[in-house]
């Protein structure tokens, strides 16, 4: 983080604020992601991408940097292990954390009700070294509901019944895992990055993303968004990886569409896309 005293060219390395992880934290030699299974390839391809994130550098409006697959690596590590089984068909790609969601779990859209008592995830969640005192990680703890992970976990609870049928066909994953922040708090999404960084950051999650396409052998990426779902195809197409991209709306409260009914325009694409019967747990 840059102290109060900073000037405003200075520039944060990310990484910085993630020293206090918890005990099982990431080890790049851990040997229980290096067994070749679907799980163990995606969380090799998350370390791999960490380290490189390590090393970027973003000056303002950019003032704190969280990873949450740093501090909150035990319970993410948790989620892969539990769902990421072979014989996924379809890859839900959001962008990246929001503060109430993966920020506190670890989780993709993990609004922490839903990651609790829906999908069963269990783990000690860390702490970034410098946290905005308005966007403290207190992990599954959180008492914070965030709208989207509640929209996006509760409509495919009310569609499947068990998590187990979800994770049948589909995986979910973001991204880009890191969330930035202004010096006032306000979530600062990748596309309001500075040009040149922006595009450092995306080229390495683009990266990463190709590689767990792989390991995960899917049909289809869904992206939750046009973001992620325009950065999916190109990231796929100029890797030459034949996958189909498609996408879903977002479900933000600050999307006015999402809010007057994202579960009928998620179900309707769904449907249309050969999702939805799959789901349907009647």
């Amino acid at each position: 983080m840059l102290d109060d005293n900073s000037s405003a060219n200075e520039t944060l390395v990310c990484g910085d604020g993630e020293k206090n992880q918890p005990p099982c934290g990431p080890k790049q030699q851990d040997p229980g992601v290096l067994d070749g299974t679907p799980s163990s390839r995606f969380l090799k391809a998350e370390l791999e991408l960490n380290t490189h994130l390590r090393r970027l550098t973003f000056s303002e409006p950019v003032r704190y940097i969280y990873n949450p697959l740093e501090y909150a690596w035990d319970t993410h590590r948790c989620y892969v292990e539990k769902y990421c089984q072979p014989g996924k068909k379809f890859l839900f790609l959001g962008m990246n954390p929001g503060p109430f969601g993966m920020a506190q779990t670890g989780v993709p859209f993990g609004e922490v009700r839903s990651v609790v008592d829906w999908l069963k995830i269990t783990g000690e969640v860390g702490h970034p070294d410098d946290e905005h005192p308005k966007r403290r990680i207190t992990g599954l703890a959180c008492t914070q509901s965030e709208v989207s992970g509640a929209r996006f976990w509760g409509f495919f609870k009310k569609l499947c019944g068990e998590p187990e049928l979800f994770f049948q066909h589909c995986f979910v994953h973001n991204l880009c895992p890191l969330i930035f922040m202004s010096a006032s708090g306000k979530n600062l999404t990748p596309p309001e990055l500075p040009a040149a960084e922006r595009e450092a950051l995306l080229a390495l999650c683009d990266i990463a993303l190709c590689q767990v396409v792989e390991a995960l052998d899917v049909s289809m990426v869904i992206g939750v968004g046009r973001v992620a779902e325009q950065r999916a195809r190109r990231a796929l197409s100029a890797a030459s990886i034949n996958v189909r991209v498609e996408g879903i709306m977002h479900p933000s409260p600050r999307n006015p569409q999402a809010n007057k009914g994202w579960e009928d325009v998620a179900k309707a694409k769904l449907a249309e896309l050969g999702v939805l019967s799959l789901l349907n747990n009647s």
